[in-house]
């Protein structure tokens, strides 16, 4: 599906700075309608009205809209005949731009789960008089502008939702983006289809059937030539591409020997079978190994692993495939500007790599540039790829490099390798992997006394991690039933060799983070 369509929906989300601002535009996209995130200091009142959006919504944000510094918008923008709905700091923005006041207080803090209670809306159709939505705010609304009625109270803030039905204007001083917000999928739902007027065209098929014509139009006779690491983005770039362009398409695979237990074997077998294209597998471990020998600071491992990487590929390339176009796995996210500060630059990220300036290719193309991650992997499963690699949980770039705790040797891969895959095995067996967001094993470098068969043993400890999360923000250790921790500690201790002892993780994080390095 055309980004640049003139026929397509689409809803703009001004990003103020707020931590939930892609959270926002996945849920819009939730509802078929395509949503794009700008920051609000890289578009201007007149590029919004050009863009034929059918509705705007302003995030929150941490500032005070009454601070000279905090981001703030041209007001003009309240009458150029869009719908808009400010979220917590975007509500507040827009009762400041209206003329109306803002202010704060101790007592009118909100945080967490609220009581708030709606009046007669159409924003709150199909939404109980009372019901529960998640604040997060220190400032407040003591009464809305002129133009401008209440919709909603809580017991401590005046104005928890306000509107302008005449110019489409509304405000919601909490977050109905937020699973904690009992029926904020039914007011976005409102908002989009009863006041922008959406009929939900955003669809996954129709993105498959536009994106391959697309394709096949730039590509042309040309080559294209994708670094296909084994995740899930570039997986799915590559079975886009396949199904573009067939034999034009070569995947160069690095397998640097620092991946999940029989994981080259699993992508190597997947896209020769499934897949029309030309699949190039570099085995390289024994040079990554000997580039990692001696190192123990993980930012050192991350450094050495991403530059041999960078030339292990770019070599291979430049022996044949220097030519055509060259695609990327870049997926929304990777794109997205901070609307925090004057931040202009993208953040570099692993699946926006540079090309070297002695290789010149056609161009680069991104078909999942414009998807986020869930909507990858919907498009993954309707292109027919293997359950398991398309919700295949995330793996850190570096790979096991990271989570062998201290110097990386090829029987310290292995032993981790072993582990990992009895986990993953029991998991499976028992039905729990799926009430888990991520799951892994990890070598700490620790060494401990057992005793085994009679006799003492001084072998490696195995760490259990296991979190669950609905962004990743935050996370909580996963209750993991204790006798499906004893099976997996059996199985590792006498299963796989150097091994006398299993422990679980239990931080959260914060304090901790989902990795161990």
């Amino acid at each position: 599906m055309k980004e640049s369509s003139d026929k397509m929906q689409k809803i703009l989300v001004l990003d103020f700075g707020g931590q939930y601002n892609q959270l926002i535009a996945r849920r819009v996209r939730e509802q078929h309608i395509y949503a794009e995130i700008k920051p609000y200091n890289k578009i201007t009142t007149d590029q919004i009205k050009a863009a034929g959006y059918s509705g705007v919504i302003f995030t929150g944000g941490p500032n005070s809209v009454s601070d000279p510094k905090s981001p703030h918008f041209d007001p003009a923008i309240l009458d150029i005949g869009i719908p808009i709905l400010g979220i917590c700091y975007g509500c507040q923005l827009m009762a400041y731009m209206a003329g109306g006041m803002v202010e704060g207080a101790e007592d009118s803090s909100e945080y967490g789960k609220i009581e708030v209670y709606a009046r007669d809306n159409i924003l709150f159709t199909d939404v109980p008089n009372k019901s529960i939505c998640w604040m997060s705010h220190h400032d407040y609304i003591p009464h809305p502008p002129k133009g401008f009625t209440t919709i909603a109270i809580t017991d401590k803030c005046p104005t928890a939702a306000m509107c302008d039905e005449s110019r489409r204007l509304y405000g919601v001083q909490f977050h109905p983006e937020v699973t904690h917000t009992e029926y904020g999928k039914q007011m976005l739902h409102n908002f989009l289809y009863d006041i922008c007027g959406c009929t939900g065209d955003w669809q996954m098929d129709s993105f498959i059937e536009d994106t391959v014509s697309e394709l096949r139009e730039t590509i042309g006779d040309k080559g294209v030539v994708l670094g296909l690491s084994g995740g899930v983005d570039s997986s799915v770039a590559a079975a886009l591409l396949s199904k573009a362009v067939g034999k034009q398409l070569t995947c160069v695979f690095v397998d640097q020997g620092l991946m999940r237990k029989d994981e080259g074997d699993f992508v190597e077998n997947t896209f020769t079978k499934l897949f029309d294209m030309n699949f190039v597998r570099i085995n390289c471990q024994e040079e990554f190994l000997s580039k990692l020998k001696g190192l123990t600071d993980p930012e050192d491992k991350r450094t050495v692993i991403g530059t041999e990487f960078y030339n292990v590929f770019w070599n291979k390339i430049r022996e044949s495939y220097g030519s055509g176009f060259f695609a990327q796995g870049t997926i929304y996210p990777d794109r997205i500007e901070s609307g925090k500060g004057d931040a202009s630059k993208i953040k570099t990220h692993h699946n926006q790599v540079g090309i070297p300036k002695d290789i010149q290719f056609e161009g680069v193309i991104e078909p999942l540039k414009d998807l986020f991650k869930d909507e990858v992997r919907a498009v993954g499963e309707k292109l027919g790829l293997p359950h398991d690699l398309v919700w295949r949980q995330p793996f850190p770039g570096p790979g096991l490099g990271v989570r062998v705790i201290g110097e990386v040797t090829a029987e310290r891969v292995r032993i981790l390798q072993e582990a990992d895959a009895i986990l993953r095995d029991e998991m499976d067996k028992c039905g729990y992997a799926g009430e888990m967001s991520q799951f892994f094993a990890v070598l700490p470098g620790v060494k401990t006394v057992g005793v085994m068969g009679d006799e003492r043993t001084y072998s490696e400890l195995v760490a259990i991690r296991a979190v669950t999360t609905d962004d990743f923000m935050t996370a909580d250790w996963a209750k993991i039933p204790y006798d499906i921790l004893g099976r997996v500690s059996n199985r590792i201790i006498n299963e796989v060799d150097r091994v006398n002892r299993v422990v679980y993780d239990i931080t959260s994080k914060p304090p901790g983070t989902v990795e161990w390095e």
